[in-house]
């Protein structure tokens, strides 16, 4: 079968002028100000003249069902949806072959995240700003590879804040039952850990 006509395009030379896509990746342990670095971003980008759009996962209803809202009250509009490669067909065609930057929030919660990024940036060169998580034990300060529920709450998906959940490490997850009818009793009366490791990076997937 041939190929069809490119009406005097060389695709090849038309791929290789199209401007190129970024993902940028915002990372920090819980209330760490990932959310308001996300939206200073992506204000900043508008403010330039760039379209934007944000996106958060539907699971999150804390604050608003369709914003984006800081901890401290600060909010942008979203498309607040299950996965991320719906957003496509969900935004429209047109508007989304105008759209220059996807900011995407509370990043974890997207088994998609991935392919949609590869997807944003690579192919419909979009700039993607992502945040999510990456967290350090809120009981000793190392690597918290696990979120402890605090409450007894016995339902798969529970969404809530610092009153539910603590990021914690292996060691006190493993011991997390007592750790956390102890942080229950003691209204979670933990040591603070400096929430100073917040940090962004730019690359190109």
């Amino acid at each position: 079968m041939s190929p069809p006509p490119s009406h005097g395009v060389d695709l090849g030379v038309a791929q290789s002028h199209r401007r190129p896509g970024e993902v940028h990746v915002i990372v920090g342990p819980m209330f760490a100000g990932k959310t308001t670095a996300l939206l200073r971003r992506v204000m900043a980008e508008a403010d330039t003249g760039r379209t934007v759009a944000m996106i958060k996962s539907s699971k999150d209803n804390r604050y608003a069902a369709d914003a984006v809202v800081t901890h401290d009250g600060s909010k942008f509009p979203c498309w607040a949806l299950p996965d991320l490669l719906s957003f496509k067909n969900k935004f429209g065609a047109d508007a989304y072959h105008k759209l220059d930057v996807i900011g995407i929030d509370e990043a974890q919660f997207f088994g998609d995240l991935y392919d949609f990024c590869c997807e944003a940036a690579d192919l419909d060169g979009k700039t993607v700003v992502v945040a999510g998580l990456d967290a350090r034990c809120e009981l000793c300060g190392k690597r918290a590879f696990f979120t402890l529920r605090k409450t007894n709450e016995m339902q798969t998906e529970l969404i809530g804040g610092a009153d539910v959940y603590m990021p914690v490490c292996r060691q006190h997850y493993t011991n997390g039952q007592g750790v956390r009818m102890d942080a229950a009793r003691r209204g979670f009366e933990t040591p603070t850990v400096q929430n100073d490791l917040i940090f962004e990076t730019a690359a190109t997937v």
